[in-house]
């Protein structure tokens, strides 16, 4: 079997710091050529992969901001879908634009959807649903108005992660700086719990960093910058817990399977996939506000930091992933 997998052109495939959707899109290609499968990934020309790499260009957009966006996404699509003749299966792990393509070849394009942007896009989307072979991240981040084939849930390379019974008493808040994400719920959490808060993340709004983060900053709310791979497993493995008090319907959230993988409990607000993600009182907690986020922290003792690793590694290893696709892929092809 030939299998292309398109990563998106924004970050490295696999990301240096930030980048969800090509780590998990290296995930899946990493993952097939240990299984025997002939993949070739469509990615920047600084990915790396045991795979065969195209690329059109050197570096990301985001990492080489000369660039113009739109102009490499173009290319990048246009570069895989003029030899799609080469490929048994497409597996497209960046967004909407190459669906407009999947009506003019023979290839079958399969398609993780990782989110959506704006309900704006979703035209796109239902324009294609009945060949289009639509995955979701998590069951919760479904539109009523698409068909979909599977639920394959994000997966982790666990040898990555490394299991810690015996953590440090800082609580770690492990994400993009956004409003939706809530950072700033998080230090409000840390402060009601006196404990101590680490902030690791990419500023992705930098006034909302500026007015809502920055002047709280001190010896008790500290700003680490964007960790590095080597300093995650670090970060995440020594924490007492993770806060998780996000303001939006995350369709996934790669930090809470990465804690838990680390053994280290979450407290979430329940939106979105936390439910599927998190066992309540099991693996962390679920909560609706402020308060109950900081009651749960006086719980954490509760929780047995081996239940958080083995449920994270029997649910979202890049293993299990890597099946579930390969299973699609044959289910696809017939």
């Amino acid at each position: 079997m030939k299998v292309a997998i398109l990563a998106p052109v924004a970050w490295r495939t696999p990301p240096r710091h930030y980048g969800p959707w090509e780590q998990v899109a290296s995930n899946i290609a990493e993952g097939l050529v240990k299984l025997g499968v002939d993949v070739s990934l469509f990615a920047t020309g600084d990915s790396v992969t045991a795979g065969k790499l195209f690329s059109i260009c050197d570096k990301g957009y985001e990492e080489d901001r000369t660039q113009d966006a739109k102009v490499l996404e173009c290319l990048h699509i246009s570069n895989l879908m003029e030899r799609a003749d080469d490929f048994d299966i497409i597996h497209n792990n960046f967004d909407f634009l190459p669906l407009t393509y999947s009506g003019l070849i023979k290839t079958p394009v399969i398609t993780t959807i990782h989110g959506f942007s704006s309900p704006k896009i979703i035209p796109v989307y239902k324009k294609y649903n009945a060949g289009g072979h639509y995955v979701s991240i998590s069951n919760s981040d479904r539109s009523d108005q698409l068909k979909y084939l599977a639920t394959v849930y994000n997966g982790l390379n666990t040898a990555h992660f490394e299991f810690n019974n015996s953590p440090g008493d800082y609580l770690l808040y492990f994400g993009r700086i956004h409003h939706d994400k809530g950072t700033a719920g998080a230090i409000e959490i840390a402060k009601k719990s006196n404990r101590q808060l680490l902030i690791a993340g990419l500023i992705q709004d930098a006034d909302y960093f500026n007015t809502q983060i920055k002047p709280q900053l001190n010896d008790q709310i500290q700003y680490l910058g964007n960790a590095e791979s080597c300093k995650r497993k670090e970060l995440l493995g020594n924490a007492y817990a993770l806060l998780h008090p996000i303001n939006f319907n995350e369709p996934f959230g790669m930090s809470v399977a990465e804690a838990m993988l680390c053994g280290t409990p979450v407290i979430a607000f329940n939106r979105g996939s936390m439910p599927e993600l998190i066992k309540h009182q099991k693996t962390g907690f679920l909560v609706n506000n402020i308060n109950e986020a900081v009651e749960a922290v006086t719980q954490i003792s509760e929780i047995k930091r081996i239940d958080c690793h083995e449920w994270a590694s029997s649910q979202f290893s890049s293993d299990k992933m890597v099946a579930d696709y390969l299973g699609l892929y044959q289910q696809i092809l017939g």
